[in-house]
């Protein structure tokens, strides 16, 4: 009991610790469970990537894993509520405001995945669910810090506002442009999801976001059981979208007055790899004299893809690279050496079973054949 007490588990046996790991579970279930229908329906209907010079699948791909996920996703929360229904007040209605956000872009993601929406409507429509989540008091304080307090003085609540909005559209997009090379955007999304549940575990008035990653987490590691090279379903603008906010969302709980330990630096840790591979491909673009919006091969998956040659291995060098960048963002936060290690593990366990599975089924396929 003390070792899960250190842990941040106050009543292992309670409501608490049983929801979150059940809503884990119901998302991972559902979600790998009905990612192969939503993958063959998705072939019937033609809600695939077609090859072309940027992308790497050879042959019409099915993107819609997105829905899946979304699916799965929601399908817990509604289960872990039922079992332990939250007030709807104060962090509550910012909860639920990162619900409703993040539905509106994965259903935008889904339509523009399949009709290819204007890149000024998407934008709208991202800015639209930022903006959902600032009215409803969740933006970044800079007053947390003192230097930001005197600099910027009567001024700061607006720049809190840019600022918070520039964190969301910025994130959302961030994890969209890591979705290239198979397992990454998911491995990304998977490790940052646990690493916030276990930060946010340490603060008694962050239940609630630690049940949406849970939730989330679960439903992402079902994905990947069928998206680790070489995948059979892709998670679409739907997936990246939903992933991307709904963790940039959660991320800025942190940085509110209220909470523990209030700190601006560590969920830039948390996103670190998506928020500085966006940022050094778009001044590579400008410096070539190019559209920063136009796309190319100069994220990091596709260098390290030219150099290793293998998908597998791309996905699992990023991978360790977004897991050091989150370790450092947890010791940034003043979580404890054990809670660090454990989460790790967990991690690290939880990717290898899920590469593991999908390599010996591969296998399978391949001696049937």
């Amino acid at each position: 009991m003390d070792f899960l007490h250190q842990l941040g588990i106050a009543d292992p046996l309670g409501k608490g610790p049983v929801s979150v790991l059940l809503t884990f579970l119901v998302a991972w279930f559902l979600t790998q469970r009905f990612m192969p229908r939503v993958r063959e329906f998705a072939i019937k209907v033609g809600w695939a990537d077609m090859p072309n010079e940027r992308r790497l699948n050879k042959e019409p791909l099915p993107n819609a894993g997105g829905l899946a996920i979304f699916g799965g996703f929601i399908a817990s929360i509604v289960v872990a509520w039922a079992l332990r229904p939250i007030l709807i007040e104060h962090l509550q209605v910012q909860v639920l405001a990162i619900l409703l956000g993040g539905a509106l872009l994965a259903f935008t993601g889904f339509i523009d995945d399949q009709f290819e929406l204007p890149p000024l409507f998407r934008m709208v429509v991202q800015l639209i669910a930022a903006a959902l989540l600032v009215v409803n008091g969740l933006h970044i304080d800079l007053g947390v810090v003192p230097w930001f307090r005197d600099l910027l003085g009567d001024s700061i609540g607006i720049w809190n506002i840019i600022i918070t909005l520039g964190w969301i559209i910025g994130i959302t997009n961030a994890v969209n442009l890591m979705d290239g090379v198979d397992g990454v955007a998911g491995g990304i999304g998977f490790i940052a999801s646990m690493v916030l549940i276990a930060v946010s575990a340490q603060s008694p008035d962050r239940a609630a976001a630690v049940i949406i990653l849970a939730g989330l987490a679960g439903a992402v590691l079902g994905y990947l059981r069928y998206n680790f090279n070489p995948s059979q379903i892709i998670m679409g603008d739907t997936g990246a979208y939903l992933i991307g906010y709904t963790l940039a969302a959660v991320a800025l709980l942190g940085t509110l007055p209220e909470s523990q330990n209030p700190s601006l630096i560590a969920p830039f840790l948390f996103l670190a790899l998506p928020i500085l591979d966006t940022t050094q491909v778009f001044i590579g673009r400008i410096r070539k004299g190019k559209s920063p919006l136009k796309p190319d091969k100069t994220h990091l998956h596709h260098r390290l893809l030219q150099r290793t040659g293998s998908a597998r291995t791309t996905s699992v060098i990023i991978w360790g690279i977004t897991l050091t960048l989150n370790v450092i963002g947890m010791v940034a936060q003043g979580i404890s050496p054990m809670v660090i290690a454990v989460t790790v593990l967990i991690i690290a366990g939880a990717l290898g079973w899920v590469a593991y599975r999908r390599v010996r089924a591969l296998n399978k396929e391949r001696t049937l054949n």
